[in-house]
């Protein structure tokens, strides 16, 4: 149990969360976070002392708040907002001040403008690619991810995972030549982002990305047992299977295609800002982004794919669901919103790139077996058949957004 929390600690365990104000120590270090200012409110009366209010600017806020009390917060914010995160982890003041300003600038850019050519005139490629997808390939990486006792961000599991997945997605393309595999490392935590590249005629680049890290939020870090079969197995699980098709399809792509598995997502969408960052200033000219967190528990009835409408480019949602339409029959889809930061898309959109989030189910439906030990295969009937959906769905959207 984390020092200053038992109190919190009893809270968490029951469903109606009472407020708490445990007192910062000496040693406690503040970190700077943005949230959604509908969540301030909450957030003050839940940590006291610990945060801080800085400036709030539409509908955007700026948190000062103590280092150990983000794990809570994650926590707090699926339990109360049903969402997967929920804020975003800055350096220091002035790049969490320096998101605000860039709300009505970068973003809106992001979401309002054309990226690509959204024609869908690639049938003859995509149709026998999809037909590829096997939902027992993506069961058997998620069975796999899932034995780890957890892919904490700071812990020992955490780096032999994405050391896994390395040495996997590198199995996966041995035979091409132009594929490569490198780990992108951070400097404040022990486990690497994973990045896979298929290098294109073009540098015109599509990512598809989701977070290998898994969290337990009843705490102990390091220590603790947390699955993450679904949050986010699935999505690696599913991303790992478009690779696979790609890979042994011999398929020649003209753009730049980049698949990654992100760390410290849970804490922040850590590793997908520092990567997303480094794109942009490196002028990467990223046409696509699709996100993958969560795939494999279909809590929503009557949908099977929801596309998040907030922190997300308008354009390619059109685009994705057509994709759906034309090569994933019988599959329903529609819209939601999850609020600000709930998983990496945001940090790409938050650079002014175009970024899509495909999720499971509607936000009020989603899986609230997540962050704790119950986050196993057992939650999505132990197989991953609605995960397949999403494979085709990605192999489709490559490929049309590649040609």
């Amino acid at each position: 149990m984390m020092k200053g929390f038992k109190s919190l600690s009893l809270a968490v365990a029951m469903i109606a969360i009472p407020a708490v104000s445990p007192l910062a120590t000496e040693n406690t270090k503040s970190v700077y976070i943005t949230i959604d200012s509908d969540a301030l409110a909450f957030s003050e009366k839940t940590f006291g002392r610990r945060v801080e209010s800085i400036e709030t600017k539409d509908g955007i806020s700026v948190l000062k708040i103590d280092e150990e009390s983000i794990p809570w917060l994650s926590l707090l914010m699926h339990r109360n907002f049903n969402r997967c995160g929920g804020f975003m982890v800055h350096d220091d003041k002035e790049e969490a001040l320096e998101q605000l300003d860039s709300q009505d600038g970068a973003q809106l850019f992001a979401k309002n403008n054309m990226f690509a050519d959204y024609t869908i005139n690639q049938e003859n490629l995509v149709k026998p690619l999809v037909n590829e997808v096997k939902a027992d390939n993506i069961l058997a990486t998620i069975t796999k991810l899932s034995s780890f006792k957890n892919r904490y961000y700071k812990g020992e599991f955490g780096k032999q995972s994405a050391t896994w997945i390395k040495d996997y997605w590198s199995g996966l393309v041995k035979n091409r030549t132009d594929a490569t595999v490198e780990f992108f490392p951070h400097s404040q935590w022990d486990q690497p982002s994973v990045i896979l590249t298929l290098k294109g005629a073009s540098d015109e680049t599509i990512v598809v990305g989701g977070h290998q890290d898994s969290i337990n939020g009843s705490f102990g870090g390091a220590t603790s047992t947390a699955p993450g079969a679904d949050d986010n197995a699935s999505g690696i699980a599913t991303i790992s299977e478009v690779i696979r098709i790609l890979a042994d399809s011999s398929y020649q792509p003209q753009k730049t295609i980049k698949f990654m598995a992100y760390a410290a997502e849970e804490v922040g969408l850590l590793g997908s800002k520092e990567i997303s960052r480094s794109f942009k200033q490196k002028n990467v000219n990223v046409i696509g982004v699709m996100q993958l967190d969560m795939t494999n528990f279909q809590g929503t009835k009557d949908l099977d794919i929801v596309m998040m409408r907030d922190y997300t480019n308008d354009q390619q949602n059109n685009f994705v669901g057509s994709i759906i339409d034309r090569y994933v029959p019988g599959v329903k889809w529609g819209f939601d919103k999850c609020g600000y930061g709930c998983s990496d898309h945001a940090s790409w959109h938050s650079q002014g790139y175009p970024a899509s989030m495909p999720f499971e189910a509607k936000m009020n439906d989603m899986n609230h077996n997540i962050h704790t030990a119950r986050d196993t295969l057992a939650a999505s009937n132990g197989n991953a058949n609605h995960a397949a959906k999403f494979a085709k769905m990605a192999v489709a959207y490559i490929v049309e957004l590649d040609r």
